[in-house]
């Protein structure tokens, strides 16, 4: 989700050079009026904008539709595979978007190129969006393909999001940490796990490019049923009591960016209860860096790095 950004103010020298191309391209698609458009329109924005982004799926990886079944309803899911070679393990992938924006087809080619370099299936996940689904229906279907992967395929599973994905992905591995085939690790990218908004890179980067604080209570408040819990693990998971029995963790977030200390809490806290977890914080990024990975270095770096954390934790290696 981007609202736009602002005047570059201290980001000018504070961001990667390189970077600046591609957010303005973003802020041509989304300027900060957006948020006052109709939800419908906003996606008709946003999935024009991830089109125009698109790279392209590597070749040799294959990719199909299909649904799984809940209980009053079908989640949309697309399986990526390299074609002809089994793969060791299955990555699920929970897009971004605010819990507002996004589908299959607006993260294909991350998928596609997280199937490509680690050579893991992914089954990226369609999970219903606000405000026409209020919490919980995010997390519950996110839990569902879950469950589904593992009944059906037998492969190790490792849980993979970002931002609004890498809420539902840690949210997963919390409700999930006891299940019979738990998730063997995690990778949060920039995730909005619901950290103090009073301290660390909320203040710092509170009017950051491409995401506000602002922004988050924007997509917080669509998302948000009646008598919301702030307390409540399944929506925002630093505020679970139990970090213990967790799987070993990696979290990217980026140097401009206010979600960034949620990364670090996160990973204090899984240490604290004596799991393994890794915290990289990107320096000169932004949120949303994934679309820049074709064109700025430093992306492509994160975005590699990324890829590989995400391989060595379907072999049961621990990449740190």
């Amino acid at each position: 989700m981007t609202a736009g950004s602002k005047t570059r103010g201290k980001y000018e020298t504070r961001l990667d050079p390189a970077l600046w191309a591609y957010i303005d391209a973003v802020d041509a698609w989304c300027p900060p009026e957006i948020t006052g458009l109709p939800i419908d329109r906003q996606r008709e924005v946003y999935d024009s904008m991830c089109r125009a982004f698109h790279q392209g799926r590597p070749p040799g990886v294959k990719a199909s539709d299909g649904l799984i079944a809940a209980s009053d309803h079908g989640i949309p899911v697309r399986r990526y595979q390299r074609a002809g070679k089994a793969a060791p393990a299955m990555v699920v992938y929970y897009h971004g978007g605010g819990f507002i924006l996004g589908n299959l087809d607006s993260h294909d080619d991350i998928c596609a190129e997280l199937c490509a370099g680690t050579g893991f299936d992914v089954l990226s996940v369609d999970y219903r969006l606000a405000p026409e689904h209020l919490h919980p229906a995010a997390f519950d279907d996110a839990l569902a393909a879950f469950e589904w992967a593992a009944a059906a395929t037998g492969l190790p599973l490792v849980l993979c999001g970002e931002s609004a994905g890498g809420n539902l992905a840690a949210a997963v591995a919390q409700a999930a940490r006891h299940h019979p085939r738990a998730a063997i690790g995690q990778v949060l990218i920039y995730p909005e796990l619901g950290g103090d908004e009073a301290a660390g890179s909320y203040g710092e980067h509170a009017e950051a490019p491409l995401l506000s604080v602002g922004d988050i209570a924007f997509c917080r408040d669509i998302r948000s049923a009646k008598r919301q819990s702030p307390d409540d693990p399944t929506f925002a998971p630093l505020r679970d009591t139990d970090f213990s029995a967790l799987p070993p963790t990696v979290i990217v977030t980026t140097e401009c960016d206010p979600l960034s200390s949620d990364g670090e809490t996160y990973r204090d806290r899984i240490v604290a209860a004596g799991g393994k977890a890794w915290w990289h914080e990107q320096p000169r990024l932004v949120h949303s860096f994934l679309r820049a990975r074709a064109t700025v270095p430093a992306a492509a770096e994160a975005f590699a790095r990324i890829v590989a954390a995400v391989a060595a934790l379907g072999k049961g290696e621990w990449p740190y």
